[in-house]
């Protein structure tokens, strides 16, 4: 089949992310004597760095690894909500959903001890070593792409007039960044090379170094610069001001973590994802729902049992999903529980949010999802191919200009305007807005890594002035109402979109996985294993680069994750380029079939050794031209 690139592939060490930045940084680490955490560490602080509209230090990040000759462990660097961060709280402000935007949205930051954690353990580098490339990015300049000023652009006057820290910063000389021009930021540089120096003083140890930096982020200079920014009145998307409850005792309290993988074996591979406090499962459930004899694939009738096999999935994540309350995985993955939701599945197109009831429990939705899944009340879900995870912020009284470029060859299209904030649009060649990044890495050793930062977004809070980056705002997926599993609850996680992959064959680690895409992550990265599992091979080894390309689709049948939180029952997005037939017949079947931009669904990046030969392979998404894979 046509692919827009070939499927790399070498034995020295392949890297796979959404920047070419990010991905030679991750390879000079490697060709440097690094191995694939060492490289998976530059890469993300370059991340942050290049792709500051998908992601920040102060943002989060799940983490997948697979130790050569160890085991798959699963790093979550999801912090959790402070302990001002009650229902109670945030009801008395009048509020009925977490905002968008702004500090009351923050969680305790976890991306960068989840980084230098995995390099203390996994890792054989210092953090001035890692923080290198970002530094110097950072520093000393380099040329954006198209998404970065377009995304300023949307909010050029809440900057302005609001937001002055980040327009000091993005709209620097009254310009938002442009290609081909060098954009520095100089706060970042500087806070990162302030930390290497303060923790170089712990001595030449490496570990001890590296300890030193986690604890300059949670209780020295940086701790104490994102408490002041928290406290700051600013504007979200409710419209009004409003100062966060992050405190000092929140961020010296929390440190990242691991935890066992979930699990699920399907035709000799094991699939292995982060746990329900993440998006995870979904794509678990969406295999367990699969019958033992699939359609054709690509056909009308594979593509119609995928969508509703998600739809079921989804409605279980609503219901079951999150980090406040003891989730049933066991059951929901179990073969007799699914065999009963596979039934569901008919020939005619569900536009029913229809979570089921592991062990004869009763399903708990929240008021809000019921709401909107019953057409009452609160904005429909977007229908945008690609709809992507931050809320763009905006000034009170304002219609929210939409973010769309970054995932179609129309990357920096003009806004399309639209009052209630977060509510992404499509523009009529189908270009939308990006959200999030991904990275993949194996080395010449075996060492795997699979990797999802996000959070921090500039859109989405102001930039610290004291160190050049925002705030998150994952609790926007909390919700403000007891007792759910989702709750927003002190000291627990908000329920994540993020969701890297990491597949093993027959036990034995063989491919690393993801995407951005918020809610769409896990159906992209179904079609796309599917796809690797199913068909033909390329030069001996697995067609990584064609999965990527294939034509990719997404529903937004089930209540989404970010503010608004609303939803499109029976909507299915497809590329331009899925056969007309095949559109046709999901059409006849009920669905409500959008067209989106021919190269709009989809941010996937791949890694993948064959443990026979020793050989590895990678691929990139060609999608909003930024991904590249390299290697050797």
């Amino acid at each position: 089949m046509f692919t827009t690139r070939p499927t790399l592939q070498g034995t020295f060490g392949m890297v796979s992310s959404t920047h070419w930045l990010a991905s030679q940084s991750a390879m000079a680490v490697l060709e440097s004597g690094g191995n694939a955490y060492d490289a998976a560490v530059a890469a993300g602080f370059v991340l942050h760095v290049v792709e500051p509209h998908l992601n920040g230090p102060a943002g989060e990040v799940p983490i997948i690894i697979a130790p050569a000759g160890g085991e798959v462990r699963v790093l979550c660097g999801q912090g959790v909500a402070p302990a001002g961060a009650t229902v109670a709280n945030y009801r008395a402000l009048g509020l009925d959903l977490v905002p968008g935007t702004g500090p009351l949205a923050a969680a305790v930051p976890g991306a960068f001890d989840a980084w230098m954690l995995l390099l203390r353990d996994y890792g054989t580098m210092s953090p001035a070593e890692v923080l290198a490339p970002a530094i110097g990015y950072a520093r000393d300049g380099h040329p954006p792409v198209e998404a970065v000023g377009a995304t300023v652009e949307t909010v050029r006057e809440l900057f302005e007039t609001e937001w002055t820290s980040s327009a000091e910063v993005y709209l620097s000389d009254g310009r938002s960044p442009r290609p081909g021009e060098l954009f520095r930021n100089p706060a970042l540089a500087a806070t990162w090379q302030r930390l290497v120096t303060e923790a170089a003083a712990a001595g030449d140890d490496r570990v001890a170094r590296i300890e030193a930096a986690r604890r300059i982020w949670r209780t020295g200079f940086v701790a104490e610069a994102l408490v002041r920014q928290a406290g700051r009145p600013t504007r979200d998307t409710s419209g009004e001001r409003h100062t966060g409850p992050l405190s000092a005792a929140d961020l010296a309290g929390w440190s990242a973590s691991y935890e066992a993988p979930l699990t699920y074996d399907w035709r000799g591979w094991t699939l292995c994802k982060a746990g329900p406090w993440s998006q995870g499962p979904v794509l678990l459930q969406q295999l367990a729902l699969l019958p033992d004899e699939l359609p054709r694939h690509g056909s009308a009738e594979y593509t119609h049992l995928l969508i509703e096999g998600c739809k079921l999935a989804m409605a279980d994540r609503e219901a079951w999903y999150g980090d406040a309350a003891e989730v049933p995985v066991g059951e929901l993955l179990s073969a007799e529980y699914n065999s009963g939701r596979r039934a569901l599945i008919g020939e005619e197109a569900s536009y029913e949010l229809r979570p089921g009831s592991p062990g004869g429990r009763t399903p708990r939705l929240s008021a809000h999802a019921r709401a909107v899944a019953a057409g009452e009340g609160g904005p429909g879900a977007p229908a945008a191919p690609g709809a992507g995870e931050p809320t763009v912020a905006r000034t009170a009284g304002a219609d929210t200009a939409e973010f769309l470029a970054g995932e179609s060859a129309a990357a920096g299209a003009a806004a399309h305007a639209r009052s209630g904030a977060g509510v992404p649009e499509v523009s009529p060649d189908g270009a939308t807005r990006g959200d999030t990044c991904h990275l993949d890495i194996v080395d010449r050793w075996g060492n795997m890594v699979a990797a999802t930062p996000s959070g921090g977004w500039l859109q989405s809070n102001p930039v610290v002035p004291e160190l050049g980056f925002p705030l998150g705002t994952r609790l926007q997926m909390a919700w403000l109402e007891e007792g759910l599993p989702n709750s927003l609850t002190p000291g627990r996680r908000p329920r994540t979109t993020l969701t890297p992959s990491l597949a093993l064959r027959d036990g034995v680690p063989v491919m690393a996985f993801g995407t951005p895409g918020g809610d769409q992550q896990d159906q992209w990265q179904l079609h796309f294993f599917l796809a690797v599992a199913l068909r033909a091979e390329v030069r001996g080894g697995p067609d990584l680069q064609g999965a990527v390309d294939a034509p990719n689709w997404h529903n937004d049948s089930f209540p989404g994750s970010f503010h608004p939180r609303g939803m499109s029952p029976g909507s299915v997005t497809v590329e331009s380029r899925t056969d007309p037939e095949v559109v046709e017949e999901l059409r006849r079947r009920g669905h409500d079939v959008r067209i989106g931009g021919a190269w709009s669904e989809g941010r996937l990046c791949a890694v993948a050794r064959d443990p026979r030969t020793g050989v590895l392979s990678a691929a990139a998404n060609p999608r909003g031209m930024q991904g590249y894979a390299v290697g050797r």
